[in-house]
């Protein structure tokens, strides 16, 4: 297929993508039915065209992200009935005094610094819940709250090598270990987190009001805890997870194999009730993201991802052209990651740096470029990163009447987010370019 074209195959994949988009954004149908329908859609379509077969449609799908979901999903469901959500919401509620902001930043520093050594997804299906539950305890509203810890997962995973699966993918093409890693994002992440924290604090101004927080000092969280010895054996096993999630990459294991060992180890020792279990996993999350995944691997199959970075590369061999390359890298990669997964532009983007490398342009500071756009881009949206689906769900079963997070409330704090952490992102990294290269 032609590199420097647009191609009705292209025309197609784009056609099908951006009518599945209106659906999922007006909100005409769920979600996961409107993606099931464009993945449907974009197989026939490409098969029919000859770009997308279904054996390719099977192998788009992530299984990391799936199985790791799904696993991760039923370990919270064996820690939910022991009262540990209850005990550290009531913990959490007496440590705010009635405060949102403080309780906001709380949740929010949490979730980044748990995001910057664990995946951010597993991170925020954890703390999803316990949201829920403090936001209940102080007669709150969760979706500020739940909306702020997915933005802050993701700018948190982007920080390091293991925080987010695009940065591993990068730093195993560009040779960048860990410490180099946080020795560069780090720095960049910092200002980013500030401006996003204050940013954010100043949206939801109004629905972060002080409460009276009498009644709930009163509480006696001890209560809470309902089966001590669940709650101690299903703790050891998601210990014994969050150890192996931080050493994975060392053994050579997926996210999603440690989360199954720890499954396979908690279902073996609690026994629960099987079927009472599967209805606590979050189906239409799960359907909605195989759809999505076969939905963008059409996009890709079309060739239409490779031409865009084709178009970058060619604007990267021009001479005095690094930094603007690396800048309009950033933008595109944080645009593109907040419409469809950031994981395909990575993979798509990957070889294309690595071959400029190959024709004496140094590429160091395109790997640091990609890293901030893959990683900033998806607070944009509702659907931009794996953690805000995740969330979104959380908030549909909080039963609370102004909980419903719909894809215009997501935007109205995601677009000013998403630009000015990567304003603040370009001017950091334009006024440290010498170190970045």
């Amino acid at each position: 297929m032609s590199e420097a074209a647009f191609t009705t195959e292209m025309g197609m994949a784009l056609g099908i993508l951006v009518v599945s988009y209106v659906l999922i954004f007006t909100e005409l149908m769920h979600r996961a039915y409107a993606a099931l329908l464009g993945a449907v859609a974009m197989v026939m379509l490409g098969g029919w065209a000859g770009f997308y077969s279904q054996e390719a449609a099977l192998v788009s799908i992530d299984g990391n992200t799936m199985f790791l979901l799904m696993a991760m999903m039923l370990l919270v469901a064996l820690l939910r009935p022991t009262g540990a959500f209850e005990y550290l919401g009531i913990r959490l509620a007496k440590l705010a005094r009635g405060r949102p902001r403080l309780l906001l930043f709380y949740l929010c520093a949490a979730v980044s610094v748990l995001s910057m050594f664990l995946d951010n997804v597993t991170t925020v299906i954890i703390f999803a819940p316990l949201t829920v539950l403090v936001t209940r305890i102080l007669n709150l509203n969760p979706a500020p709250f739940l909306i702020a810890e997915a933005m802050m997962s993701n700018i948190g995973g982007a920080a390091t090598l293991v925080g987010d699966p695009p940065n591993i993918m990068i730093g195993s093409a560009g040779g960048i270990d860990f410490l180099r890693f946080l020795a560069h994002m780090g720095p960049m992440i910092l200002p980013v987190w500030i401006v996003t924290l204050v940013l954010l604090l100043f949206l939801f101004r109004r629905e972060l009001r002080p409460v009276d927080a009498a009644a709930v000092m009163d509480l006696d969280e001890g209560k809470a805890i309902t089966d001590r010895r669940d709650l101690i054996r299903i703790v050891s096993v998601l210990l014994g997870v969050v150890a192996l999630f931080f050493v994975h990459h060392t053994l050579h294991w997926y996210p999603a194999f440690v989360s199954l060992i720890g499954l396979a180890v908690g279902l073996a020792w609690l026994r629960p009730d099987p079927e009472k279990l599967m209805t606590k996993v979050e189906w239409s999350v799960l359907l909605f993201f195989a759809a999505l995944f076969v939905l963008v691997g059409g996009v890709e199959a079309s060739g239409l991802l490779h031409l865009i970075g084709a178009q970058l590369a060619a604007f990267a061999r021009e001479p005095g052209h690094l930094l603007a390359t690396a800048m309009l890298l950033m933008w595109v990669a944080a645009i593109l990651s907040a419409l469809v997964d950031n994981i395909p532009f990575t993979v798509t983007m990957i070889p294309i740096v690595a071959a400029l490398e190959q024709q004496g342009v140094n590429v160091t500071p395109l790997w640091w470029a990609l890293a901030l756009g893959v990683g900033l881009g998806g607070n944009g949206t509702h659907i931009g990163a794996t953690a805000n689906v995740i969330c979104i769900a959380e908030a549909e079963r909080a039963r609370h009447p102004e909980a419903r997070i719909t894809p215009a409330r997501w935007l109205k704090a995601g677009l000013p987010v998403m630009l000015a952490s990567l304003l603040m992102a370009s001017g950091v990294f334009g006024l440290f370019f010498e170190r970045f290269s």
